[in-house]
C-alpha cells in the first residue's frame, strides 16, 4: 500500500540539485502564467466576439480535445529521440506563431482550426516537463512531496497574477485586448523553454520499453485512473463555465478575478507546506478526502453562489480538491510507473484525466447549460464528484487488502 512516510523520506537536496529545479520552476511559473489568464477569460473573450454558448463550450473543449493524443504522441517521440528539450522548445515556439492569428477576425471554424494548432503544441508540455520533474524529486524510490511542491507552487504563483491583473485589465479596458495578453503570455513560455538546459537523454528503442499494458490490467491502475477520470471531469466544469456563472449572476470581471485568485492562493500555501500535511494520510486516503470535499464545493457553488462568504469557502477547497489531488496522483504515477514507464503514465494521465473528462465536460455542459442553464453543470459536477469518491474508496480498500495480505 502506498502511504507517506516521515522517516523514509528522500535526504534534503543539495545546492546543485536546487539548480537543476530551477528551470522547472521557471517553465511552471510561465506556463501557468499563460494558463491562468487564457482558460478563464477565453470563454469571455468569445462571448463578447458573439459566439453562443454552444459554440463556446465547442471552442474551449479544443484544449482538451487535444489531450486525447498530443501528450502521449510527443512523449512516445521524446522517448524515442531522447530530445525532450529541443520538443519544448519547437512546441512553445510553434504555439507562439500560431497565436498570432487570433489577431484577425476569425470565424468559429477558422477560429477552431488555430486553438486546435495552438493546444496541439502546449498540451503535451506539462507531461513531458512533469515526467522529468518526477525523476529529479524521487530519490530511492520515494517521491519528495516537499521539493515537488516548491517547484509546483510557481505555476500556481505565475496563474495567482495573471488571474488576477487580467480581471483587472479586462473589467478596465475590454476584451479586446485578450490575443495581446496570448501573445504576452506564450512568449514568456518560450523563452523559460529556452532557458532549460539542453541536456538529450538516453534513447530508448523498443526492446527497452516495457509493456505498458500488463499495468493497465491491474485492478488499482484501472481504480485510479477511474478515480482520476470522475474527479477531474468533476472538475471541467470549473474551467469551463465558472466565469461564465459568476458573470451571469452579476459579478464583475474583477471579482471573478479574485475569487480565482482565492482559490489559487491557498493553492500556493498549500504546495509550500504539503510535505508537513500530506503524511497524515495515505495517498489514497487524500483521494477520498479530495473527492469528497469536490462534492461539498459543488454543492456550495450550485445552491448557494450569492452567499460569497460560502462561495469563498467553496474556493477555499482548492486546496484539496486540486492541488493536494494533483500531487498525489503524480506520486501514486511515481510509483505504479516507473522507470521508463513515467514518460507514458504522465501521458496517460493526461489523455485519460484532462483529455477526456475536458471534452466530455465542455460538449457535454455546453448542451446541460444551454437547456437548463449553467447552475445545473455544477449540480453534475457534484454527483460526478460522488462517483469519483466511491471509485477512490475502491481502490484504498484494494490497496489495503493487498497490504495485508
Amino acid at each position: 500500500m502506498c502511504t507517506w512516510t516521515r522517516r523514509t523520506s528522500p535526504p534534503p537536496a543539495v545546492p546543485e540539485q536546487r539548480k537543476q529545479l530551477l528551470p522547472f520552476a521557471a517553465l511552471s511559473a510561465s506556463y501557468f502564467a499563460h494558463i491562468g489568464f487564457f482558460n478563464p477569460y477565453l470563454p469571455l473573450w468569445l462571448k463578447e466576439l458573439g459566439f453562443g454558448l454552444f459554440a463556446i463550450s465547442v471552442l474551449t473543449s479544443v484544449q482538451s480535445a487535444t489531450r486525447l493524443f498530443a501528450p502521449y504522441a510527443w512523449g512516445t517521440l521524446s522517448d524515442r529521440t531522447g530530445e525532450r528539450v529541443k520538443l519544448l522548445r519547437y512546441g512553445a515556439t510553434a504555439a507562439l506563431v500560431f497565436s498570432l492569428a487570433l489577431w484577425f477576425p476569425l470565424g468559429p471554424v477558422a477560429l477552431f482550426v488555430v486553438l486546435l494548432l495552438m493546444f496541439t503544441h502546449t498540451s503535451a508540455m506539462m507531461p513531458m516537463s512533469e515526467a522529468a520533474l518526477a525523476h529529479l524529486v524521487s530519490q530511492g524510490g520515494a517521491f519528495d512531496a516537499k521539493r515537488y511542491g516548491r517547484v509546483r507552487l510557481w505555476g500556481s504563483l505565475g496563474f495567482l497574477i495573471t488571474v488576477m491583473v487580467a480581471g483587472w485589465w479586462f473589467e478596465r479596458f475590454g476584451m479586446g485586448h485578450f490575443p495581446a495578453w496570448t501573445l504576452v503570455t506564450l512568449a514568456a513560455v518560450v523563452v523559460s523553454v529556452w532557458l532549460l538546459p539542453d541536456h538529450k537523454e538516453a534513447v530508448h528503442h523498443d526492446d527497452d520499453h516495457p509493456a505498458v499494458w500488463p499495468l493497465l490490467k491491474q485492478p488499482t491502475v484501472r481504480w485510479f485512473f477511474a478515480a482520476v477520470f470522475f474527479h477531474i471531469l468533476s472538475h471541467i466544469f470549473i474551467y469551463v463555465f465558472f466565469s461564465l456563472y459568476l458573470d451571469s449572476l452579476g459579478y464583475s470581471k474583477t471579482v471573478i478575478g479574485l475569487l480565482w485568485a482565492v482559490s489559487v492562493l491557498i493553492e500556493i500555501g498549500w504546495f509550500f507546506t504539503q510535505g508537513r500535511w500530506l503524511p497524515l494520510l495515505s495517498l489514497t486516503g487524500w483521494l477520498v478526502l479530495a473527492s469528497a470535499l469536490m462534492a461539498l464545493r459543488m454543492g456550495l457553488t450550485a445552491g448557494l453562489p450569492l452567499v460569497w462568504p460560502l462561495l469563498l469557502a467553496a474556493q477555499a477547497l482548492h486546496a484539496i480538491t486540486f492541488a493536494a489531488h494533483h500531487t498525489v496522483c503524480i506520486a501514486l504515477l511515481s510509483h505504479h510507473f516507473p522507470g521508463r514507464l513515467r514518460g507514458r503514465g504522465q501521458a496517460l494521465y493526461t489523455v485519460i484525466g484532462y483529455g477526456l473528462p475536458g471534452v466530455l465536460g465542455g460538449l457535454g455542459g455546453g448542451v446541460l447549460s444551454s437547456a437548463l442553464g449553467l447552475a445545473s453543470v455544477f449540480w453534475l459536477s457534484g454527483g460526478l464528484a460522488i462517483v469519483a469518491t466511491l471509485c477512490a474508496w475502491r481502490l484504498r480498500r484494494l490497496e489495503h487488502l493487498s497490504a495485508v495480505v
